[in-house]
């Protein structure tokens, strides 16, 4: 039992004459494309039910997937404004070289013309094989045979008929001109709107966030301890729930303070230690590369072999860039460190001289913990 070979999905080409109707048609049930367009002709002289058939295919069969390597939209070989164009132009042609009393010249002149400035706004505009200049083109002849059909309307022999149509006519190349712009505006106030929308949503949702969730977060940080599991996840999801609260809110440029934030954003990550950045002074945006090196051996070391809370203070004197990094661990004596441990030595004070800086490590305050102070001159 043989079965029946499966006919191709009703869909639209992107390649096509005007709307690939009969083209899908055709696909679809095997025919050829010559005979579904003149199935299409000859529907069309049964009180127009073949235009009809051919609009609503049209707007509702849909179009195929695009391939990967060719730009999207739909490339139409007829050049349906300039053939609409070219309508309007002839009957201007007639109106002009006629006794200037036939209406329906100037019927067919605003159609046309009307026609070609929405074919250019709207299948042109998302044709990939039509240019953005030749839709201006477009729509700029289209408004000055409008304007001359109008002014000649209005100065021919003053039938009530001529009168209103050239009006008619002017005002439409008129507004034509004006479109894009009156687009434009309407759109960058729509927009403008949406954000202003959505920047009020995103403030009642950070105030309601601020107001129980970002505070549960900080309990917990404070209840649980700066060295505990809990308190460093915590940390960790107030840190990324706040930046998804204020995005938008840093600075285009990264700074040196940035820079050591999203640092001890990282190493928070991966240590049980709590490191608060605080800065004074101006902003340094290009900071030293060696510096924001050294700071973060510093913060790392401080990580892994005192924990708890560690601050990085940022302070930035004219001419200069100072950073201390300090922790409440049990302390480090450079004499005693064995001649292999070049974490302290090679990457923070070596680093620091070879950037002609300036590195020191010593007690931190009441003889507790560890300071390290990074200094250089900008």
């Amino acid at each position: 039992m043989t079965t029946a070979p499966t006919r191709p999905p009703l869909a639209r080409p992107r390649r096509v004459v005007v709307g690939g109707v009969c083209l899908a048609v055709a696909n679809h049930l095997g025919w050829s494309v010559g005979r579904a367009r003149s199935a299409a002709v000859l529907l069309a002289f049964c009180g127009g039910a073949g235009v009809l058939l051919y609009l609503w295919l049209w707007a509702f069969v849909p179009l195929e997937p695009s391939v990967d390597d060719e730009p999207a939209g739909v490339r139409r070989s007829a050049p349906a404004t300039v053939v609409l164009l070219v309508v309007a132009a002839l009957a201007a042609a007639a109106f002009l070289l006629g006794s200037r009393e036939s209406a329906a010249d100037l019927l067919v002149l605003t159609a046309a013309s009307g026609l070609a400035v929405v074919w250019s706004l709207t299948f042109d505009r998302n044709d990939p094989g039509r240019t953005a200049a030749a839709g201006t083109v477009s729509r700029l002849v289209a408004v000055a045979l409008l304007v001359v059909g109008g002014v000649a309307a209005l100065l021919s022999r003053p039938t009530a008929l001529n009168a209103v149509l050239g009006v008619a006519m002017v005002v439409l190349g008129v507004a034509v001109l004006a479109a894009p712009r009156v687009v434009a505006l309407a759109s960058d106030l729509q927009s403008a709107r949406t954000a202003r929308v959505r920047e009020e949503q995103r403030a009642e949702i950070a105030a309601h966030l601020h107001d129980s969730v970002l505070q549960t977060l900080a309990l917990i940080q404070n209840r649980a301890g700066a060295s505990s599991e809990v308190a460093r996840i915590a940390r960790a999801q107030e840190r990324e729930l706040r930046d998804w609260l204020f995005v938008g809110d840093a600075p285009v440029v990264a700074d040196l303070a940035t820079e050591l934030r999203d640092i001890a954003a990282l190493v928070e990550l991966e240590y049980p230690v709590r490191i608060e950045v605080v800065t004074a002074g101006a902003s340094v945006e290009n900071s030293s590369s060696p510096l924001v090196a050294a700071a973060r051996e510093a913060m790392l070391n401080a990580a892994r072999h005192a924990g708890g809370d560690v601050s990085v203070y940022v302070e930035t004197p004219p001419g200069a860039i100072d950073v201390f990094v300090r922790d409440r661990g049990p302390g480090v004596d450079l004499s005693s460190l064995p001649a292999d441990r070049l974490g302290i030595r090679e990457s923070i004070i070596g680093r620091m001289s070879r950037a002609g800086g300036t590195a020191t490590v010593r007690p931190g305050s009441g003889g507790s913990g560890t300071e390290v102070h990074l200094h250089v001159e900008v």
